[in-house]
């Protein structure tokens, strides 16, 4: 098997990040809850994106690329972290979002302030967006630029690595804290980070469940499988990957990217018991997903330590 080191990656994050109880609401809730801090990744405001980015903004290093296209909704994490960290990079970024949601203020402001390029499309399809910035990357190569194409999310297997590396990092913090945990919960609304840390559960937490919330209604089933085994053949990782180790519970609300009334609620519940701000569209709808979890699943109901990943995304708290 290959080493995470053996893959090209920039320094953009700040690792290994904070994982600790969340004392408050594990007194709550009768169960051990733990928090890993990736919305202190270090760039811009911080969030998981950071991880991905790392080694897709290398291969666009390598590849003479000096325009990032990527994708997503409009309070897009990924996408401001994109521009933030291209912007370090000495890149232009080209944001091409869904013009669904939230449509000012929060991460939109932020992507100003990082100098990247906003061209919304009013479709509820991918297709639709992908087709848009092929439109652009053609113009640009044109005017004698290298554009890179990264899909929404940073969710391909290369993007995925940054999450299996977190698996083993959360390993060697929970050695550490001398804890096993029986489950770790995550967001879903692209399946790379939720892939790459079922992947890297494999690996190097055996025995830990790995649960994603969906936060759109992709079929995250399929696509999370597709990542699992795209990553482990480019590690050359001999370990069996099966449809039985994805587990996914939808929390969707009203629409993608945009606040439910129980993503609002959770968003609270967490500020106001721990002082931790979550996002109301991606990592609180995930947090309101869990916390149904907690009370109507089994799994959870007999589990001792569950492990929580903050994906960040604050920004989008001041969208309006």
């Amino acid at each position: 098997m290959k080493q995470i080191t053996d893959f090209p990656s920039v320094p953009l994050a700040l690792l290994p990040t904070p994982l600790y109880k969340l004392e408050n609401l594990s007194r709550e809730t009768g169960k051990n809850i733990y928090i890993k801090r990736d919305d202190m990744t270090g760039a811009a405001l911080g969030g998981n994106k950071v991880r991905k980015l790392e080694f897709l903004l290398a291969d666009a290093r390598a590849k003479g690329a000096d325009v990032v296209l990527t994708a997503g909704g409009p309070q897009s994490n990924h996408a401001m972290l994109t521009a933030a960290c291209a912007a370090k990079l000495g890149m232009s970024a080209i944001l091409v979002l869904k013009k669904r949601g939230v449509l000012s203020g929060g991460n939109l402001i932020l992507d100003e302030i990082f100098g990247a390029e906003v061209r919304f499309v009013d479709t509820d399809s991918y297709d639709g967006v992908y087709a848009e910035m092929e439109r652009i990357m053609a113009d640009l190569r044109a005017q004698g630029h290298t554009p890179y194409f990264i899909p929404v999310g940073g969710s391909v297997p290369l993007g995925c690595l940054g999450y299996v590396n977190c698996a083993k990092e959360i390993a060697n913090q929970a050695e550490d804290l001398g804890v096993d945990f029986d489950i770790i919960v995550s967001a879903t609304g692209s399946g790379g980070t939720y892939a790459g840390l079922t992947l890297g559960a494999k690996l190097f937490l055996p025995g830990t469940a790995s649960v994603g919330i969906g936060v759109c209604d992709d079929p995250f089933e399929a696509i999370s499988l597709d990542l699992m085994e795209g990553t482990a053949a480019l590690l050359e990782a001999d370990v069996p990957v099966d449809p039985a180790d994805i587990r996914i519970h939808y929390h969707i609300g009203p629409g993608y990217a945009i606040p439910s009334p129980e993503g609002t609620a959770a968003v609270k519940r967490l500020a106001r018991t721990e002082g931790i701000l979550v996002d109301p569209v991606y990592t609180g709808k995930a947090l309101a997903g869990f916390f149904q979890l907690l009370e109507e699943d089994s799994a959870f109901r007999d589990a001792e330590n569950i492990l929580f990943l903050h994906t960040g995304g604050a920004g989008a708290l001041f969208a309006v």
